[in-house]
């Protein structure tokens, strides 16, 4: 197909999108730079007038002093000190005629004008019979207007002052936002959308790797979104939302970024955390700006990441006034808006979310989020194509086999392969190389499995419990049936461990038994068990493995039907902390008691067993011990060479021998 489609779709798009911008803009009332300047010089003069009213009369009062009544005033006007005095209401401005100190010894401070006030009840009649008698001159003064204005604006001006600020402040951060606004509170129920209008770095389903089954489900809303009429035409209605869930970094965002740029459509984007403010009613204005922005470009897409911020089940709240009501309403808002669509609105909204169980369940009603699309972790051959994607633009060295990378890294997202080819291609360029090899690759998945390498310098016991440790977990893996293989074995520190057993996984494993699990807490056991054998006791190094094996032991017993005394009863909770209160199982204390008893014998049992192998093969504990103080970091074949073993061979896709990590 050509191009120029393409081309003149891109075109289409951006100029659609520059139009709805201009009108929003004009609607926004901004102005231009010359109406900013006179704005600004306005408030300047505002604060002038302001501050000359208040200052002028207060500079003006404090010329004079202020002297007690009695004795001071009184005895100056006996003395004959006093000739002419200004009277307003029970305030007294003069000026003595020969200066007088205020301190008792005479020796402070002089004084010549001067102000007292007149206590209200001093006896009127015989002060001015005072006043009379030594002929001073008395002045009285009503209260003008000007100056009743001045104490108006003296009460009104720090008000004033802080508002002037305040629209200062709201001016200046509207023009720093994406979407320039002068309003004074209506700008915070703006939304604050992201979106691309490059074509250039518009993504497509060809950048998107791994998750197919996700874009298949996709396909038929980017037909709708392109070709409406199709659709219309036999009565068939596009879903509304789109609900996308999956744990963190499997690409949920890529793939509502790619499904915009296949349709062709202007994409606006929100994380549902930005809805929410400390202000009731905020967030739901904000979900009324976004949706109305994209009807007005419809056809086009909304994006609500991380939606459980908003959209949790109004079933755990808490009932308090605040933050669960302000995302109550938010929440409201959103189903409303979803509920106002046309049939022809061409607007389609997709949610993301790494907590599907927790969102309250109008939400996920028919006519709201109708359709889910699960984005599971990718498998082999996903992470090839993922690995792919990443290295596009990257100079690979002949000996890197992306089959293999793909093989090591089960259990991975396309989030974690992107950051192993991102500190892949880092060391290459730290060691000065024109290409990335396998070993940096390698090098780089050790690193983000396991963490970068401590230079911590331990004593030669300390090297040789941790080798006990770890080589404890290898034999034990080795040697019990149903139990993963081990790939590596290394004594060098590494992140918070002090060393660390790799072990290889089947990550076409879709279901656990017995048998396996049983394995696991057996592995994570060996190290204890080793240490307990060797010396007789045991550290805090143990503490993960223990955490680990309380956990699958927990879940075999109360989750997963594992237990002849428990039965197929479910008697642990979800592992959603925020499940409904309704959806808790209802264990009664005896239950509970029998689940406890349980889980302590299966895991007492394991370990009887775990220390019964550890002392019948301590030639084969020591002999890799011995190994791994010698080299420190064994891979697949020198772990199984040193105990007398053979490496078994693990089957890539049926029909090659590969290499699997557990992170």
């Amino acid at each position: 197909m050509s191009d120029e489609p393409d081309k003149q779709s891109g075109r289409r798009w951006r100029s659609r999108l520059r139009k709805l911008a201009e009108d929003t803009e004009r609607k926004s009332g901004q102005s231009d730079p010359k109406a900013n300047r006179k704005a600004s010089q306005l408030v300047a003069a505002m604060i002038l007038v302001t501050a000359v009213t208040i200052l002028l009369p207060w500079l003006l009062s404090h010329s004079r002093e202020r002297v007690p009544y009695q004795p001071t005033f009184v005895e100056q006007v006996r003395a004959g000190n006093v000739k002419k005095i200004t009277s307003r209401e029970s305030t007294i401005n003069g000026s003595f005629v020969r200066a007088v100190s205020l301190s008792p010894d005479g020796k402070g401070k002089k004084v010549k004008k001067f102000k007292t006030e007149v206590p209200p009840f001093v006896d009127r009649q015989a002060f001015a019979a005072l006043l009379r008698e030594r002929h001073v001159v008395v002045t009285a003064r009503r209260t003008m207007l000007v100056e009743q204005i001045q104490e108006v604006v003296w009460w009104l001006a720090p008000m004033l002052i802080v508002t002037v600020l305040l629209v200062m402040l709201l001016a200046t951060l509207s023009k720093k936002s994406e979407r320039p606004r002068l309003d004074l509170l209506g700008g915070f129920g703006r939304a604050r959308v992201r979106g691309k209008s490059d074509d250039d770095e518009r993504v497509r389903f060809t950048d998107v790797a791994g998750i197919d089954e996700a874009k298949e489900q996709l396909t038929e809303i980017v037909d709708f979104l392109r070709e409406p009429e199709r659709y219309s035409r036999l009565g068939a209605r596009v879903p509304r939302g789109v609900l996308l869930s999956g744990l963190p970094g499997t690409g949920k965002t890529l793939l509502a970024k790619a499904l915009a740029g296949e349709a062709d459509v202007p994409f606006f984007s929100m994380s549902a955390s930005e809805f929410v403010e400390a202000i009731v009613g905020v967030g739901a204005s904000r979900v009324r700006d976004l949706f109305q922005q994209a009807k007005d470009a419809a056809p086009a897409i909304i994006f609500i990441d991380e939606l459980d911020a908003v959209g949790r089940s109004r079933a755990t709240s808490s009932g308090l006034v605040g933050g669960d009501s302000e995302r109550e309403q938010t929440l409201n808002q959103i189903l409303t808006e979803m509920d106002g669509f046309a049939p022809d609105a061409g607007v389609i909204v997709l949610g993301a979310t790494n907590r599907p169980e927790v969102l309250d369940s109008a939400l996920l009603r028919a006519g709201r989020f109708d359709r889910r699309v699960a984005v599971h972790p990718p498998d082999r051959r996903g992470r090839v194509r993922i690995l792919e994607v990443h290295t596009r633009g990257k100079p690979l060295d002949d000996d890197v086999d992306l089959e293999e990378v793909a093989a090591a890294t089960p259990g991975m997202v396309g989030a974690d392969l992107a950051n192993v080819c991102n500190e892949a291609a880092l060391l290459a360029a730290r060691r000065e190389r024109d290409h990335i090899t396998a070993g940096d690759i390698a090098d780089a998945l050790e690193k983000v499995i396991l963490g970068a390498e401590r230079q911590l310098v331990m004593t030669g016991e300390a090297r040789r419990r941790t080798a006990y440790h770890e080589a404890g977990h290898a034999i034990v893996s080795m040697l019990t049936p149903g139990a993963d293989p081990v790939r590596k074995v290394s004594i060098i520190p590494r992140g918070m461990a002090l060393g660390v057993t790799m072990l290889e996984r089947d990550d076409d494993r879709f279901f656990h038994d017995r048998e396996y699990l049983l394995g696991v807490i057996k592995v994570s056991l060996g190290g204890r068990a080793a240490e307990r054998v060797v010396y007789g006791d045991t550290t805090s190094g143990a503490e993960s493995d223990i955490q680990q094996l309380t956990r699958i032991a927990r879940l075999m017993v109360g989750s997963w039907g594992m237990s002849d005394a428990i039965g197929p009863v479910a008697v642990v909770p979800s592992q959603s902390a925020e499940t409904a209160w309704y959806m808790r199982p209802e264990v009664s204390e005896h239950l509970q008691q029998t689940v406890d008893t349980e889980v302590r014998k299966l895991v007492e049992k394991a370990e009887a067993e775990v220390l019964d192998l550890i002392a019948a093969e301590r030639d084969k504990l020591d002999a890799m011990v011995a190994a791994l103080m010698e080299r420190e970091t064994l891979d697949r074949e020198e772990a199984y060479a040193s105990v007398g073993l053979t490496a078994p061979a693990v089957t890539d896709l049926g029909h090659e021998t590969t290499e699997e990590a557990e992170g």
